[in-house]
C-alpha cells in the first residue's frame, strides 16, 4: 500500500482553504510539524464548518479523498452544506 504524504496534502489543503484566521492557520501548522494528520485535518474541517465558510464542490471533493483515511467521514459529510 502507498504511502500518502498526509503533510503535504493537508498543507495544500490548508493553503487552498477559506480559512484566513492566522491562529487557526498556524495551529494547523504546528499540528503537521508534528505528526498529528488526523488532528490537523480534523482542526481543518472543524474550523470551515464552525466559520460557515464556503467552500467549492472540488475543495470538498477533495477532502472526501482522504476523510476515509482520517476517520472524518462524518464532519466532511457535514461540509457539503457549505458547498458553494
Amino acid at each position: 500500500m502507498e504511502q500518502r504524504d498526509y503533510r503535504a496534502l493537508i498543507g495544500d489543503l490548508l493553503a487552498d482553504s477559506p480559512i484566513t484566521s492566522a491562529k487557526v492557520i498556524g495551529d494547523v501548522r504546528e499540528l503537521l510539524s508534528v505528526g498529528e494528520y488526523g488532528l490537523a485535518f480534523n482542526t481543518l474541517c472543524s474550523w470551515i464548518y464552525e466559520d460557515a465558510l464556503p467552500i467549492d464542490e472540488s475543495f470538498h471533493g477533495r477532502l472526501g479523498e482522504i476523510a476515509d483515511e482520517m476517520d472524518s467521514t462524518g464532519l466532511v459529510e457535514r461540509l457539503k452544506e457549505l458547498v458553494d
